[in-house]
């Protein structure tokens, strides 16, 4: 079971958007015996995916189901890459581009950005 703080962090909004989602029946909570809501964890999970790459449609919008919004906290180039690293909720992207793709999407500290990772292998450890 998750408190509502626990929920947003792992979703990565607010405790008022969560909230929001409970009251409107969006996202199924119960009350513990201190009268607190809580979500169980399956109910988190079966919603944090049904929102996993959908537009405000509901359609998906890329076949990349790893999307991760965030803004852009430092960028460093040269000649031909650059490096943008990114803040995402708790974790820092890193990512490696050409320098051309970086100066024509205007990366800067303070944009706001989604990085998509399409990968082959990903290592999963529990916390």
């Amino acid at each position: 079971m998750f408190r509502i703080s626990e929920a947003a962090a792992l979703l990565g909004v607010s405790a008022d958007t969560v909230r929001r989602w409970v009251d409107a029946g969006r996202l199924p909570a119960q009350r513990d015996e201190h009268g607190h809501r809580i979500i169980s964890g399956r109910d988190l999970a079966e919603f944090a995916r049904s929102q996993a790459g959908r537009d405000e449609n509901g359609l998906a919008t890329s076949s990349a189901r790893n999307r991760f919004r965030g803004i852009v906290t430092e960028v460093v180039k040269d000649g031909v890459m650059a490096k943008v690293e990114i803040a995402a909720g708790p974790y820092r992207v890193v990512s490696l581009l050409s320098r051309e793709s970086a100066d024509e999407l205007g990366l800067e500290p303070g944009v706001v950005v989604v990085a998509v990772v399409k990968a082959t292998n990903v290592l999963v450890e529990r916390a």
